[in-house]
């Protein structure tokens, strides 16, 4: 059956939340399939966004590759309304804002994603970065140097807990994903399992790294519907 907002909030609570946390969010086929025709949306549905809707709410910054923003067609990063009046009668923001990581700036200042966003945007980049689209970006959001060629994961969680947001959580894609895990940075896997079998040539969740044996302890795995909500985390 499925969850109701107040029990999948309290399912994916955090004891802590002044503790540095980074938590990451994906969804994949009984296969392994991360995506359906490039996007992982087409893997989902309603109960699936209900989730991604919870943990944005629990999250203090929403971490965001920029070839999963262009793939995904990212808007505006805007809760709810039932969401943003819970986090203001926790004492938090209304809305998380979002931090896209992108080496190249190839973004577009005048997109929803900064235009229209409840938050001033953050975007890590590197120093070898465009100067002139640094200057445009910095116009609608607040650009930080995350490494010389590419971004790097320690100093992306330093930048963002430097800003005071502790709990971060990560939407991808792949290849950011792998940047995190390959540094030892990811403290909590929320994966959910469609029952789908996609095949094709379609990736997993995560790229990129050089192979790993993480491991990471099960803390639930919870029906909704068809899906499977599985929560991850350090042991």
């Amino acid at each position: 059956m499925s969850l109701d907002i107040a029990a999948m909030r309290e399912a994916y609570a955090v004891a802590d939340r002044a503790a540095p946390r980074l938590r990451a969010n994906f969804i994949a086929s009984l296969d392994g399939a991360a995506t359906v025709g490039g996007r992982s949306g087409g893997i989902g549905g309603p109960d699936d966004q209900r989730l991604m809707g919870v943990l944005r709410s629990l999250a203090d910054v929403v971490i965001v590759g920029a070839g999963t923003i262009r793939a995904e067609g990212y808007g505006a990063l805007r809760l709810s309304d039932e969401d943003a009046e819970w986090r203001t009668d926790a004492g938090l923001a209304p809305h998380p804002p979002v931090a896209v990581v992108s080496a190249s700036l190839d973004l577009d200042p005048a997109a929803a994603l900064f235009a229209e966003a409840p938050v001033r945007a953050i975007v890590v980049t590197t120093e070898r970065a465009d100067p002139e689209r640094r200057a445009a970006l910095a116009e609608v959001a607040d650009v930080f140097d995350g490494g010389a060629d590419a971004v790097e994961a320690t100093r992306l969680v330093g930048i963002l807990t430097g800003l005071g947001h502790a709990q971060m959580l990560c939407e991808g894609g792949p290849h950011l994903f792998g940047t995190l895990a390959a540094a030892d940075a990811v403290d909590e896997l929320c994966l959910t399992l469609s029952p789908r079998l996609v095949g094709g040539a379609a990736g997993r969740i995560l790229r990129g790294a050089p192979e790993l044996d993480t491991r990471l302890a099960l803390v639930h795995a919870l029906p909704a519907g068809d899906l499977l909500f599985t929560r991850y985390a350090r042991g």
